[in-house]
């Protein structure tokens, strides 16, 4: 019995700990996040510096966007055609895939690509500064590394996954139209008609941008506080990039759900 109580309480104990090193992480997360964009005076200072991190983020990030949004306007139009015909209304195809696209796909799998490509890279850029002393060498000359390093990366991640989620949606939308007209033989003014008739702009669009903006806050977020607090080594800049794929995928996942249950959960 004696063994027993203490066998949960050592289990209660393990539990709290958890809690605590959760909290911990969290708040330290919220002041490196704090400490990185106060006190900017604006892109002008490191302007050649945010640029170049778009273009590492975003535009690098392209190829993979595209395919990904082609393939899976494809595979929407497909299936919807599929369901659609049954019921005699093949031609609400194009609006099956514009407003998936538009609400959910669009927006969550750039997210979940932006964090696998763009995300672990800047963790494993940010870890390898940091293994090679170039943080510390920034400190040394009286840089701050949060703003020289961190704080480029935040905006410029800001700044590409929305930009990248409208050209995803707008590639799987004809990618759509491509499956649909010219393969399946729905007519091509329905596809866009029905599409157009039924997208509106200031509730799918607009709600589907701001998923987006949320995901690319919270994936560069935890990419780049990843690697600015992994253990200096080989080993330690591997597990910073697997959590942060890791993270990133639940965090964009978790937020998704709670994201459309506010904007969409009244239709």
């Amino acid at each position: 019995m004696i063994q027993q109580k203490k066998s949960l309480i050592d289990k209660i104990q393990l539990l709290g700990a958890s809690a605590i090193d959760i909290i911990r992480s969290l708040g330290n997360a919220g002041i490196f996040l704090f400490m990185s964009l106060i006190g900017r005076r604006g892109p002008g200072k490191h302007f050649q510096l945010l640029i170049k991190q778009i273009y590492f983020i975003g535009v690098l990030s392209l190829p993979i966007i595209i395919v990904s949004g082609m393939f899976i306007g494809m595979i929407m139009a497909l299936q919807g055609y599929n369901i659609l015909v049954s019921y005699a209304s093949s031609e609400a195809v194009g609006q099956v895939v514009a407003l998936s696209l538009l609400r959910e796909l669009g927006p969550v799998v750039t997210g979940l690509l932006y964090a696998g490509r763009a995300g672990s890279a800047l963790t494993a850029e940010i870890g390898n500064m940091k293994s090679s002393e170039q943080l510390s060498g920034l400190e040394t000359f009286g840089v701050d590394p949060l703003k020289y390093v961190v704080a480029p990366r935040l905006i410029a991640g800001f700044i590409s996954m929305p930009l990248l989620a409208t050209i995803f949606v707008v590639v799987g939308i004809w990618g759509g139209a491509l499956v649909a007209s010219d393969w399946l033989g729905v007519y091509d003014g329905s596809y866009w008609g029905n599409m157009q008739s039924n997208v509106r702009f200031g509730y799918d669009v607009c709600n589907g941008f701001i998923k987006s903006l949320v995901f690319a806050f919270v994936a560069t977020w935890i990419a780049v506080y990843q690697g600015y607090s992994c253990e200096a080594t080989s080993v330690g800049i591997s597990n910073a990039t697997t959590r942060t794929v890791v993270y990133s995928s639940l965090a964009i996942l978790g937020l998704d759900f709670i994201l459309t249950a506010l904007m969409f959960g009244d239709v």
